[in-house]
């Protein structure tokens, strides 16, 4: 499968398509792949060639240009699966020693079946939270006019509303439509400096696909947003740590009063933290406010990786092991938001960190969160600071994880509490 160079995707006869794990091309079979979810999106890499099977010549063949047509340039096909799958590889292409990074997606294998696109990816969660199709527009408009005359003066409502509405966030829709979980950002800044921010890219090169909160929310405000919801949606979650802010424990002056303010009005809703971890002691005080669960993003278990993605600016890894078991000692539910790329995360090495970590300091769950980076760029930056070894695969990771640990929660979404 090859795109032309505007934009018509194609299928390339006489070539199957191909996947990569770390600089391995392999050849896409029906097992290895499933229905393109809906909500999913293909992609054309620009400036890269595509890498193919060569039925034929049963040979794997890179392509600039079409063999058929020598005429015309093609160029690969990347799918960004919709939430709740994982790429079990990346899409095979090659880019030049001069190319900049890929946009800030995820770039999963992608070819097509007899009917249908298929994407390499494995389903990891069921829920329909993010699914489009239960998100109509006159609903969400709808929506944020309610709250529009509901708290006319609340600034994070109206933050939400350029989220649901600008932006297309299904958490925002999802706050206007009263369902599932609820978005609180908060943070204005972040002290971590990670390669693939959302929020923030101040470099040349990467741009950032959203705009960072420009304000900090009182506390009211927040317990406002968060009371709303709460109230009016049963099981429901609210969530501090967005992808439109910084880092929220930097904004602990302003979450611990919220935190408070709502737990004195009611018992029920799961409070969460999407976090880095990277405050132990504002952990800890979340945990005695009324926290019930605490997300810990990481794109690795190892302190190097970890680190060389991330790039802390005022703390250490042991700050984050530090908040997790501070987390796990006050009986709060911690999750790790596992950013992971086919031919890294499923390397020996990283595999058997993994392992370690999840028994060294009691995980209940791990999301599983497809690394929204350029792929063979990222592998490449990783392995320069601490090779992975052989490559495992993703499903036989994910698989060994569950014999191994029968009682760890595998998906995409934070639970709400009753599921705890």
């Amino acid at each position: 499968m090859a795109a032309a160079e505007n934009g018509d995707i194609f299928e390339l006869e006489g070539y199957g398509a191909v996947g990569f794990s770390k600089d391995q091309p392999v050849r896409l079979t029906r097992s290895q792949t499933l229905a393109m979810p809906h909500g999913s999106e293909l992609m054309m890499l620009p400036d890269r060639a595509l890498v193919a099977y060569n039925l034929d010549r049963d040979r794997f063949d890179t392509l600039t240009r079409n063999p058929f047509a020598p005429d015309e340039k093609i160029f690969p096909v990347a799918v960004f699966n919709s939430p709740g799958y994982v790429n079990r590889y990346f899409c095979a292409y090659k880019a030049p020693e001069d190319a900049g990074p890929l946009p800030l997606f995820s770039y999963g294998a992608v070819g097509f079946g007899r009917n249908h696109f298929r994407s390499a990816a494995i389903q990891v969660d069921t829920e329909p939270r993010q699914d489009l199709r239960q998100m109509p527009e006159n609903k969400v408009i709808q929506g944020v006019g309610h709250m529009q005359k509901k708290y006319p003066n609340n600034r994070l409502m109206r933050h939400l509303e350029t989220c649901a509405l600008q932006y297309g966030c299904p958490a925002g829709k999802n706050f206007f439509l009263q369902r599932y979980e609820a978005p609180l950002p908060t943070s204005r800044v972040c002290n971590a400096n990670c390669l693939g921010c959302i929020s923030l890219q101040p470099g040349p090169g990467l741009h950032a696909c959203q705009d960072r909160i420009a304000f900090t929310p009182t506390a009211a405000e927040i317990a406002q947003v968060a009371l709303e919801h709460i109230f009016h949606v049963p099981r429901a979650v609210v969530s501090f740590g967005q992808g439109c802010e910084g880092e929220p424990l930097t904004a602990h002056k302003a979450i611990v009063p919220a935190v408070q303010m709502i737990r004195e009005q009611t018992g029920q809703g799961t409070i969460n933290l999407n976090t880095n971890a990277s405050l132990p002691e504002h952990v800890k005080t979340l945990c005695q406010s009324g926290l019930d669960s605490m997300r810990v993003s990481m794109n690795s278990v190892r302190q190097k990786t970890y680190t060389a993605y991330f790039r802390p600016s005022s703390y250490t890894w042991e700050d984050v092991l530090k908040s997790i078991d501070t987390a796990r000692a006050h009986n709060k539910f911690v999750a790790v938001n596992y950013l992971n790329c086919p031919g890294f995360t499923d390397s020996e090495k990283e595999a058997a960190a993994l392992f370690a970590f999840i028994r060294d300091h009691d995980i209940n769950m791990i999301q599983w969160r497809n690394l929204n980076y350029d792929p063979r760029q990222y592998v490449a930056a990783m392995e320069t600071v601490a090779p992975g070894g052989p490559i495992l695969g993703m499903a036989p990771l994910i698989n060994s994880l569950k014999q191994t640990f029968p009682r760890l929660i595998h998906g995409y979404f934070n639970p709400p509490k009753e599921r705890f």
